[in-house]
């Protein structure tokens, strides 16, 4: 049976798949943890961490290559028909899955200028695949392509628009195969998708997303994912004459400035401490104010994007969170659902407080909005987009 490899690379960590036939039959996930370096592997429904070397995680392709001939999941490289890399770039071309060739590869050198903190590991792995892999296609697949129904008053910023035109500069959205693969599930789940639906991506990175009978008409995140709400590290929306401020004062050259926005901000900034949530919730309770801040200014920025997309949908049927904070954070969930019974959503506490990291539903009642948890599964959706593109 084809096996498809599943690439989904971080600035801070990396996730790689095997799948056969739509099923998941191999998932590593190497990151940082208490200073030193992890990888969990799972297999099938057997899981275990093991601590990794740097070299492990710079060469990670033959790191994942190894575990998977030394587990018999391949008896070689030729074993795997197809391999999928999620793609985070701004421009037009990267708005549809595409096989990686030449051209490709060319677009995503000159797209380096424009968020060079995504796109620079992007290039890094894919150099490494095809160095290790060099007779098996790679798909690039778009991290934005879900977003492309937003409208105008969506995706166009306050640019002349002959400038907007030539340098692409459009809100593109990002998470974009996350919200895929959750449209995917509430089909299978509850059958259509409520016409007013709004998806809270609550990870590392965070976005929201408004849609209308599925279709996406707005989000956070723009030209990069570096607009939008506060996130762990990524400092969200900013008035544009403070980064300017910024620059000037701080003395930072423009690749320094993107990575200070992007690094060094958000809720690691604000709290000076940590970017972590369940870090921030323990110093909160020990008294610390600058993490209590933090989280507040977080639930905030989530709340009042709810609130303003639901004006734009002009009503709301179904709140979703998902990710890992959405997915698996009882107490985000709840703080950012109080006070919003004016918009229909009331939370369940003892529903809300029994679901981590399972689907289910966890409003009050009939005649409110449905809220639910629902776990994203963005390497799924990208096994399938492959599977239709290698086709």
């Amino acid at each position: 049976m084809p096996k498809y490899l599943i690439v989904n690379t971080g600035s801070a960590s990396k996730k790689y798949a095997l799948y056969s036939e739509n099923q998941e039959i191999f998932k590593a996930h190497l990151e940082t943890e208490d200073g030193g370096l992890v990888s969990t592997i799972k297999l099938g429904t057997t899981e275990k961490k093991e601590t990794i070397t740097q070299e492990n995680y710079d060469n990670s392709v033959n790191y994942i290559i190894e575990l998977l001939l030394s587990n018999k999941l391949i008896t070689g490289i030729d074993d795997i028909k197809a391999i999928g890399l999620r793609i985070v770039a701004p421009g037009i071309f990267f708005l549809a899955d595409k096989i990686i060739d030449d051209e490709y590869l060319s677009k995503l050198q000159e797209a380096k200028n424009r968020a060079p903190l995504h796109i620079e590991p992007e290039l890094a792995e894919i150099e490494h695949l095809q160095k290790t892999m060099p007779n098996t296609p790679i798909v690039g697949i778009s991290d934005s392509a879900f977003h492309k129904t937003m409208p105008d008053k969506s995706k166009l910023y306050g640019l002349p628009q002959d400038i907007a035109s030539r340098f692409e500069m459009y809100r593109y959205g990002y998470h974009g195969i996350s919200a895929q693969s959750i449209v995917n599930k509430i089909k299978n789940w509850i059958g259509d998708i409520p016409p007013k639906t709004i998806i809270c991506h609550l990870g590392s990175g965070s976005s929201i997303v408004a849609l209308k009978n599925g279709q996406s008409i707005d989000t956070t995140m723009g030209f990069t994912p570096l607009e939008g709400i506060i996130m762990s590290t990524r400092v969200g929306n900013i008035d544009a004459g403070a980064v300017i401020y910024l620059a000037q004062n701080l003395g930072l050259d423009l690749n320094n400035l993107e990575a200070f926005l992007n690094q060094k901000c958000g809720l690691l900034g604000i709290s000076g401490q940590t970017s972590d949530i369940r870090e921030l919730l323990k110093l909160e309770a020990g008294g610390d104010k600058k993490a209590a801040t933090a989280l507040e200014i977080f639930v905030y920025h989530v709340k009042k994007y709810i609130g303003a997309y639901a004006a734009a949908l002009g009503g709301l049927d179904l709140l979703v969170f998902t990710a890992t904070i959405g997915e698996r954070s009882f107490i985000m969930r709840s703080r950012i659902c109080r006070e919003l019974s004016s918009l229909g959503i009331i939370l369940d506490e003892d529903k809300n407080n029994a679901t981590v990291s399972s689907d289910s539903f966890i409003n009050k009642g009939e005649g409110y909005v449905k809220i639910a948890v629902i776990t994203t599964d963005e390497m799924g959706e990208m096994a399938r987009q492959v599977q239709i593109k290698i086709s």
